[in-house]
């Protein structure tokens, strides 16, 4: 009798334990098939919806960059968005304008910036057999698509070097290099900013290609100078840094202005910077990716770019100089007459 109901105890808990793993088993299948859900492809046919179209461009956080050249890379054929789908949300008349009425290029995902609350920034690269562009199209915070900027547009020319990209203040720079036939260069740079009030990027800074800077306004020539290494830095009448006291102590306010010999490369900036040390200080500001260090001797201030500087300099040019300290010129004391 105690044997028959041993018998029936371990049966029961063989049962159980194989309706408990059949269960197990069950919720495994049903979790696995749910966290491996298939994406929906975007270069055929499949229902897309606009969540899924924004997540298939990578996330990032500004600064970015991109040159002419990464145009010509061949893209993985997982970042083709085929035509169908891409006017889906974003409305034929951006490819038309920049390729023209017939074109049919290859539309690729690229990177994707987001603002918080507010704007959703997508790099499409497209391209044709004989043109290439990046494209920043906006949408905003509900998915909507809002504007396009034709960031880079590669051209024909051989002698032309671009490299466009964002900052982190999520402004749009195009920065384009030209080299002449005399060995000369010349630069370019537009700056954009999307508008919600104009619901468009808008053109906020341009230095046209042709146009150089002849003179250098200072425009913080009259500000004090008791700091020891308040004064003015130059290398020559074009490139030089002007460094005057701070509003606080342990802060300077400085201007930097440098332009090749030939037009080659410009660049400006100007702002507060902080002592982090007897001789060294620095420029660091949020929504700035520029992040410049300063290093002051009796005679000198050496700069050094601790995060690159691209936003306030041109492609082929780098804060990173040395700059000697120009002496006072102190008026002369008129001579005494002497006296009869």
């Amino acid at each position: 009798m105690v044997s028959k109901r041993k018998g029936l105890y371990w049966v029961t808990i063989l049962d159980n334990m194989v309706r408990y793993l059949g269960s197990l088993l069950v919720m495994i299948v049903l979790f696995t098939g749910c966290g491996n859900k298939k994406k929906p492809s975007l270069s055929g046919t499949d229902e897309v919806e606009v969540s899924d179209f924004i997540e298939s461009f990578e996330l990032i956080k500004p600064p970015y960059e991109v040159a002419d050249t990464s145009l010509n890379r061949k893209e993985k054929d997982s970042l083709l968005i085929s035509t169908r789908i891409f006017t889906q949300f974003v409305p034929d008349s951006v490819l038309i304008k920049v390729f023209g009425k017939n074109a049919k290029p290859k539309i690729y995902s690229g990177k994707r910036a987001e603002v918080d609350g507010k704007e959703i920034y997508l790099f499409t690269k497209a391209v044709t057999n004989d043109k290439k562009a990046m494209i920043v199209l906006c949408f905003d915070d509900d998915s909507k698509f809002k504007g396009y900027l034709p960031l880079l547009v590669q051209d024909a020319n051989p002698a032309t070097t671009q490299i466009s990209g964002i900052d982190r203040r999520y402004s749009f720079y195009k920065n384009t290099v030209l080299k002449n036939n005399d060995g000369s260069t010349a630069e370019g740079k537009e700056v954009y900013s999307y508008s919600d009030d104009a619901g468009q990027f808008v053109l906020i800074m341009t230095d046209p290609l042709d146009d150089r800077v002849r003179e250098v306004i200072n425009p913080i020539d009259t500000l004090q100078k008791k700091n020891k290494f308040s004064g003015d830095y130059a290398r020559d009448k074009m490139n030089m840094v002007s460094v005057r006291d701070g509003n606080k102590p342990g802060k300077i306010n400085f201007f930097i202005h440098i332009d090749g010999s030939s037009g080659d490369c410009t660049g400006e900036l100007k702002g507060e910077a902080s002592f982090t040390s007897a001789n060294v200080a620095v420029y660091s500001q949020p929504g700035d990716g520029c992040s410049l260090q300063f290093n002051f001797s009796s005679s000198s201030v050496t700069l050094k770019e601790l995060n690159a500087c691209g936003s306030h300099r041109g492609v082929k040019c780098s804060f990173d100089l040395r700059f000697p300290k120009k002496r006072e010129v102190k008026p002369k004391t008129p001579a005494k007459r002497a006296s009869k």
